[in-house]
């Protein structure tokens, strides 16, 4: 799997591939912008802001209600289409074969796109539909609409059935990943299927930022206990999302590649892990 650590995010990706496709690698940038939750003006505005600082990178999905506004954002940056990653998601209630491709239209109208450069199944919770549902991913991904396919929050049993009845494995699994919920089996898992991980909440929504050992190890890097949390995230290949509206966050979460976490360092915040799950509840253990 070919990788760039770059000097900044728009020079750091890593190369994913659907195994059983045959179509072109895609190359994803390390970092992205989140707007999970984030008002339809204020997208606009971080979307461009993000990008004129050197993100690449979009992640949005069709239940947050803001690809109008990621579209918008992109198109007023300036930034040609063609070097902005964006990704969106199929929610729960489209999910089927024909729903969902009538979903991934209705984005791709929404986004104001010819296409995405990845599209995720939101969540596996629709037990009698996930199959049909990852068949039309298929046919999405042939179409040429989608340069990939994935899922987010799948566990090892969801995956495991999806490669038993389909085709084509997904690119990627979005899991919430941090120092607090390092989900290590699921991890070794996916990277042993060539499944590269998304890593959404790295911040962990605020909760663990003033945890004593980020706190002491930002000091010594001279960094924030965000840009930390983060740098793990990237010293561990995860592709990372952190979300914020706040310009100065957005600027100083993109400065996370000119230094590096000692293995020690690392250690300790590999053993900080509680499974904590900061967005309620965890569907990676659905049936």
């Amino acid at each position: 799997m070919k990788r760039s650590v770059g000097a900044g995010p728009a020079e750091a990706w890593v190369q994913i591939v659907n195994v059983g496709f045959d179509g072109p690698s895609v190359k994803i940038p390390l970092l992205g912008l989140g707007v999970y939750q984030v008002p339809v003006e204020a997208t606009m505005q971080a979307v461009s802001l993000a990008l004129q600082h050197g993100y690449r990178h979009i992640d949005t999905a069709h239940i947050y209600g803001n690809e109008r506004a990621v579209g918008l954002g992109v198109k007023n940056s300036g930034i040609p289409r063609e070097e902005v990653f964006i990704t969106t998601k199929l929610w729960d209630s489209d999910q089927g074969y024909q729903n969902t491709l009538e979903a991934f239209n209705q984005s791709l109208k929404e986004l104001g796109v010819d296409y995405v450069d990845l599209y995720l199944v939101h969540t596996p919770s629709q037990k009698n539909l996930r199959l049909q549902t990852w068949e039309a991913m298929e046919a999405i991904l042939k179409s040429g609409k989608a340069k990939s396919i994935g899922v987010s929050n799948y566990g090892i049993h969801h995956l495991k059935e999806l490669f038993a009845h389909s085709k084509i494995k997904p690119s990627i699994n979005q899991l919430e990943i941090h120092p607090f919920n390092t989900k290590t089996e699921l991890v070794q898992f996916c990277e042993k299927e060539n499944i590269v991980l998304e890593a959404y909440s790295p911040l962990t929504r605020g909760q663990r930022l003033d945890h004593p050992t980020v706190v002491e190890i930002a000091k010594h890097y001279v960094k924030s206990p965000a840009q930390i949390l983060l740098r793990w995230a990237l010293q561990k290949n995860f592709v990372v999302l952190p979300k914020s509206i706040n310009p100065l966050r957005v600027v100083e979460n993109a400065q996370v590649f000119n230094f590096e976490i000692s293995s020690s360092d690392m250690a300790n915040l590999d053993s900080l892990n509680e499974n904590l799950v900061t967005v309620g509840w965890d569907p990676t253990i659905e049936p």
